[in-house]
């Protein structure tokens, strides 16, 4: 059955995600058809102390997905089925480390800590967000997978100008010159590309300012210009 939106999901929406209390009552309603199909398609799963899985994990690690999506009508992640959530960071198998947050294309699977996802959302101007890192991740690999009807969205021509900004970027993150996006930027370009929408979202003028070609190429990528919603501030 569909997942429909109750006002109390909205009153979370309007007082702990700004993206959406910022959008004209139009965007709203479309955000919100989006929200409902997201969460009648995914499966939210707690782990590691997480018992059950709250209304406000499903409508804020939700409405993120939205909005990065949010550009194009149709795409929702299909191959991410499962959502899991830990209360804080988590011991990985695979990699014998501690992580905050990883996607696993292999099994469909956004893994993030509830924590740190909470802390991205508390400081909206430091570009630094794990929901909006691990859905970035997400996105670039969807965008790859054939097997759905969802591969190849990304608009050829911004791709390949935003991978022409990747290699200089990557080297200036690498120098020890104070730069504008943090060190795990310069991991790959995959690590730069999420930290790239953490800035995006979170500080987009600040980003047009340091590199407008750049910012552009993300504009016509996402297809949304997130300047629009954030008032600059002097």
């Amino acid at each position: 059955m569909r997942r429909r939106l109750k006002q109390s999901d909205l009153d979370i929406l309007e007082s702990r995600f700004p993206y959406f209390a910022r959008l004209s009552n139009k965007h709203k309603r479309e955000f919100c058809r989006k929200l409902e199909e997201i969460l009648t398609i995914k499966t939210f799963i707690g782990r590691g102390g997480v018992q059950a899985v709250s209304q406000e994990m499903e409508v804020l690690i939700g409405a993120t997905i939205v909005m990065v999506t949010f550009g194009w009508q149709r795409v929702r992640l299909p191959h991410f089925k499962k959502i899991l959530i830990y209360p804080n960071a988590y011991y990985s198998t695979i990699s014998k480390t501690y992580h905050k947050g990883e996607v696993n294309p292999r099994h469909g699977i956004i893994v993030v800590s509830w924590e740190a996802f909470l802390e991205g959302l508390e400081n909206q101007k430091d570009g630094l967000n794990l929901g909006i890192h691990e859905i970035a991740h997400a996105l670039k690999l969807e965008n790859q997978i054939r097997n759905n009807s969802e591969s190849d969205f990304f608009n050829p021509q911004a791709y390949r100008d935003f991978h022409s900004f990747c290699a200089s970027e990557i080297r200036k993150i690498s120098s020890d010159i104070p730069g504008f996006f943090r060190k795990e930027g310069a991991l790959n370009e995959h690590e730069f590309f999420a930290v790239a929408l953490e800035n995006f979202f979170e500080r987009p003028h600040q980003f047009f300012q340091y590199n407008s070609k750049l910012y552009g190429t993300l504009v016509q990528l996402l297809r949304q210009d997130p300047r629009v919603w954030i008032k600059e501030i002097a």
